[in-house]
C-alpha cells in the first residue's frame, strides 16, 4: 500500500535556471516547481496552455496544489493588467508557512512588490472564506485533499499541480480525474506539467479528451484535458 504523502521539514529556497526561486527537499527528491525555470514552466503549463487558452473575460479557476502560491499570482497579474477577471479556489491541505513563502520573494522577483502583502494574508489564511476581490481576483484556499471535493459544473479551468506520481501516485488516479471532470463546466479545461502515459490514460478513463501538448523547457510534453459534455 502507498504511504499518503507528508510533507517533509527540509525545504529549502533554491534558484532555478530561469532566475526564480522554488523549494526543493533533499529528503523527497523533489521540488515544488521545475529547475530548468519556475516561472517559465507556470507560465506555459497553467497560464498558456490553460487560463489564456480559455479564452474568457471572467473565468472561475481551481488550482490543485497551491503550493508556493506561483500559479496564483502570475494569474492575479494577467487580472491587474485587465486581462481577466478570476475567482479563484486553491486547495491545498499542506499550506506553507510564512517565513517559507517570504523567502522565495515571489512578488518581488516578479516586478509586483506591491502584491506581497494581501498575496501573503490569502496564501496564509487557511479558513475557506473568500476574500474580497482585489485587482480583479477574487480567492480562497481551502487547506483540504481533492478527495474531499464535490463541486460539480463549477470551474473553467483547472490547474492541476499535484507532485509527481512517484510523490503522490494517489492524486494521479481516474477517481480523482472523475471529481475533476464533474467540478468542470462542459467545455472546461484542466492542464498539467506531467504527461506521463498512466496518467494521460487514467484522464481518458474518467471520460476526458486528453490531448499532449509540447512541454515546457526540460519536459517534452505536458497534458490538457477538455470535459466536452
Amino acid at each position: 500500500m502507498d504511504v499518503p504523502y507528508s510533507p517533509p521539514a527540509d525545504f529549502a529556497p533554491l534558484r532555478t535556471e530561469d532566475g526564480s526561486l522554488t523549494l526543493r527537499s533533499t529528503i523527497l527528491g523533489e521540488q515544488y516547481h521545475s529547475l530548468h525555470g519556475a516561472v517559465r514552466e507556470s507560465t506555459h503549463v497553467f497560464i498558456r496552455a490553460g487560463l489564456e487558452h480559455a479564452g474568457k473575460e471572467e473565468l472561475d479557476v481551481l488550482e490543485v496544489g497551491l503550493g508556493t502560491g506561483l500559479n496564483l499570482l502570475l494569474t492575479w497579474v494577467r487580472c491587474v493588467e485587465g486581462k481577466c477577471r478570476v475567482r479563484y479556489t486553491a486547495l491545498e491541505p499542506f499550506p506553507l508557512r510564512a517565513e517559507q513563502l517570504d523567502a522565495l520573494s515571489h512578488c518581488s522577483e516578479l516586478a509586483w512588490p506591491g502584491l506581497r502583502d494581501p498575496f501573503m494574508a490569502r496564501m496564509t489564511a487557511g479558513h475557506g472564506t473568500w476574500h474580497e476581490p482585489m485587482g480583479g481576483l477574487a480567492f480562497r484556499l481551502l487547506p483540504a485533499s481533492v478527495a474531499t471535493m464535490e463541486d460539480e459544473n463549477a470551474y473553467d479551468v483547472v490547474y492541476f499541480d499535484a507532485f509527481a506520481p512517484t510523490i503522490q501516485p494517489e492524486m494521479w488516479t481516474e477517481g480523482v480525474f472523475l471529481r475533476m471532470r464533474r467540478a468542470l463546466r462542459p467545455g472546461g479545461t484542466l492542464v498539467t506539467y506531467c504527461a506521463k502515459g498512466g496518467v494521460r490514460r487514467a484522464m481518458a478513463a474518467a471520460g476526458l479528451a486528453v490531448e499532449r501538448l509540447p512541454g515546457p523547457p526540460g519536459k517534452r510534453e505536458m497534458l490538457r484535458a477538455v470535459r466536452m459534455a
